[in-house]
Parts: structure tokens; sequence; C-alpha cells
């Protein structure tokens, strides 16, 4: 007899008990901090190539943004800086559990933009040119296609921007996977091990400092997401960054209305591995306003008003939270990051309400099909909805990140290919120069 899926199946992977590790290596090569997608896709990568490498999280593996996102794996609609290296992405997720002998959720069957107005299906036609240097199948489907695709939907759509090379995957599954993987292949993978900060010697990195001592290192990843600028201003290094909270739901099991993913200005889901549907508002941005929203506002200024129908704005603990964070702090003592080990912001009620009342309206047959688990995560973006992926240029030997603006899982894969080649300085045919930090500066 078949089990049924647990209501908790994707909160469970920051929920259970903290497990510390019993002792920590004396030095690496390279030590990354952060265990999200792109920290242990790269420490993948680093030890695939014979790196020793040491993954050090505060929390849990995939905790925070990485466990919690759409599980998408998209290229369609990427900014043209990304799509090299989210083809190579998509290229890896296609193998990626084989390769590492476990299910990471995987699956190819398209990614589709409905297109509902005149405005739109030119920024989709536009986009499908664009994507034809790629190859990768990108075309606009007409309405009188859109049945083979979507099923049982009650949405007046007059077609989409279709990516059949496209998929979906597993966000609980896939990192912690890929940290298992890269445990059996010799590297360290430690939890509840917050970095405190960083120790240098002759003006370049010498170790990082844990909660559990130190480790020498002449190399460090902060690819730690929405912490990562507040842990690069302790080291004095600007990294403009806000966060977003994203709210999702899961269903129970339903009809198939839709083999992969698919977004509306109303409503996007995407079809589960146990039968239900990752849901989630199609336009609903929701920023806690903090004291960074000041310091930064200006360089988000232009992102702020593309989406200014879509913004809505709080004012809560988040703000006074971060102002009473300090800026710097003693190495030697209880940092910051070990007094909140899992950013985990409350699902938005409102949110909430708005992906049950779209979800009935665009799919009739789905409105009996309960919401069994709904949970928030903080994504980290930057000015232009582009990472940072850079050495920092006053600080040799500290590479950042950061700034994967909710596309993160997807192209994590690839990010961490090229991350591991810019460290290790081996070429590996993904342009990071657009990437830099400095374009904000």
């Amino acid at each position: 007899m078949a089990r049924s899926t647990p209501n908790d199946i994707v909160s469970q992977t920051w929920t259970r008990e903290l497990a510390p590790p019993a002792a920590i290596p004396s030095s690496a090569e390279v030590v990354i901090i952060g265990g999200g997608i792109v920290g242990i896709a790269t420490a993948w990568f680093l030890a695939k190539q014979g790196t020793s490498v040491v993954v050090c999280e505060k929390g849990h593996i995939a905790g925070e943004q990485s466990g919690r996102n759409w599980g998408w794996v998209r290229q369609q609609g990427r900014d043209a800086r990304e799509m090299p290296m989210i083809v190579e992405s998509l290229r890896i997720w296609r193998q990626l559990g084989e390769e590492i002998g476990e299910d990471v959720g995987f699956r190819q069957h398209g990614i589709l933009y409905l297109i509902d107005d005149d405005a739109k299906a030119e920024r989709y036609a536009a986009w499908a040119r664009f994507a034809e240097d790629f190859d990768i199948g990108t075309r606009l489907i007409e309405r009188n296609e859109l049945g083979h695709h979507v099923r049982g939907a009650d949405a007046d759509w007059r077609g989409a921007l279709y990516t059949p090379t496209d998929g979906r995957a597993e966000p609980h599954k896939a990192s912690p996977a890929l940290a298992r993987a890269v445990a059996r292949r010799g590297g360290g993978v430690l939890t509840g091990c917050a970095v405190r900060g960083v120790e240098t010697t002759g003006g370049r990195v010498s170790a990082v400092v844990t909660e559990h001592g130190t480790i020498r290192t002449s190399t460090v990843l902060c690819a730690a997401g929405a912490w990562t600028s507040m842990f690069c201003r302790s080291l004095g290094i600007r990294v403009p960054q806000l966060r977003v909270r994203g709210t999702v739901a899961r269903t129970g099991p339903a009809e198939a209305v839709c083999e992969g993913a698919m977004s509306d200005r109303h409503i996007a889901l995407r079809r589960r591995l146990d039968g239900g549907y990752t849901v989630a508002s199609g336009s609903i941005i929701d920023h806690p306003v903090t004291p960074s929203t000041f310091r930064f506002g200006a360089q988000f200024a232009r992102a702020l008003m593309n989406d200014a129908r879509s913004m809505r704005l709080s004012l809560g603990h988040e703000f006074f939270d971060e102002l009473a964070t300090p800026r710097t702090w003693s190495l030697d003592a209880e940092s910051p990051f070990e007094q909140c080990r899992v950013l985990n912001p409350k699902p938005n009620p409102k949110v909430l309400r708005n992906i049950r009342t779209r979800l009935d309206r665009t799919f009739p047959r789905l409105a009996k099909i309960p919401i069994v688990e709904s949970w928030a995560g903080m994504i980290e973006t930057t000015p232009d909805v582009v990472p940072v992926i850079d050495e920092a240029a006053q600080l040799p030997g500290f590479y950042i990140a950061t700034g994967f603006s909710g596309h993160g899982f997807g192209i994590g894969p690839g990010a961490g290919k090229a991350i591991a080649g810019l460290i290790t300085g081996h070429d590996v045919g993904i342009p990071l120069r657009e990437f830099r930090l400095s374009r904000f500066s």
C-alpha cells in the first residue's frame, strides 16, 4: 500500500532538530558559507575535481529559500546575461539524479507563460526571437493548442510562451541529495555551524571563524542568500541587496491540469511528484521594509517602479530586527547567525487567500482540493534582479555569490559549476563578467 505524503513534507526540511558537527576540519582549500543550492552545487563541482571543500551552514541544508522556492527549472524569460549559465544548468539537471544516485525530482515537462493581453504577447514574442540563438525550443503557442498543455482552465488566454526543454524539480529533495553526494566525494558538509567571520593575513583571507572553531583556508565563498549583504557589511564590503517575502502553498493530490509549470498574472503552479501542485501568486511582490530599504533604495528605484502595481510594502518586526543587528561583532562570542538559525517568515495570509481564490477561479476542477501545507521564504534580490558572482576587490580570496532574485534554484547547478571554475581558475565556458559586484559601484 502506497504511503501518503506527510503534511509537513516541505517544512520538515527546516523544522527538524539541528545537527551540529561533532568536530570540524582544521583546514580546507575552500570554505563555503551557506548550504543552499548555489553553495552546495559549488561544493559538488569542487569536490569532483579533487579540491578539499567544507560547507558551513548555520541551520539546515536548504533550510531557507533553496528549500522553499517554486521548484521551477527554467530558461524561459531569463535575462540575457544568465542564458549561458541556465542552458548549462539544464544540461546538468537532466543527468544529476543518475550521477549522484538519488532522485532530485527533476522532470522535463516544459514551462508556459500564459498570454492575456497585447503587451504581453509582444513581449513574449520578442523573447522567443531572442531565444532562437540558444536553440532551446521556445515558441509561441496559439489559443487552439493550449488544450494539449493545460486542461480544465476557465480563463480567456490568447496563447502562451512555451519552452519544452524547461522542467521542474523538488526543492526539499534536491539540495540535501546533492549535499550527501558532496560528502561521498570527500567534501565536508557541516550543519549547525555558523561562520562568525573571516581572519586575514597580509591583506587576504587566511581562515574562517565558526562557532565550533577556526578553519584555515585561503578561499572563502559567501553564498549565504538573504544573509550575504549583512555578512559582507561586517567585512567592509558593500553588497546592495533587499529581501522579498515569497508565500507558497502545496495542495493535496489532484488531477493533472498541467504536467509541467505555468503562470499567468494571477496564479503560478507546477505539478509535484506527489501528485499535488505547488501554487503561488503570479503578481504579488511582498517586501517588508527594513533599514536596508533606505540604505539601498536609490539603486532599487527602477526595479521598485517597474513592479509598483504588484508591490506590497509592510512595516513590522523585520525593520526592528535589522535595526537592532550590529554592523560588526566579536568573533569569540555568539553572533547574529547563531541567534537566528533559520530565517523563517510566516506566510502572508492575504496572499494565501489570493492563491486559493485564483486557483479555484482558474481551475474549477481543483476547487475542492485542499491546501495541505503553506510556507514563506525570504528571497534576496539585487537592483537589476541578476546575481552577483565575483571576488571582492578589497579582500583577495573572498568570493561572493548572491542576489539570485528567486531564480537561483533552477540556475544553481550551472552557477555552481561556473563559481567552481572561477575559484580554481578553470575556464568552464560560462562567462561571468556581467555578474561583477562593481556594476553597482
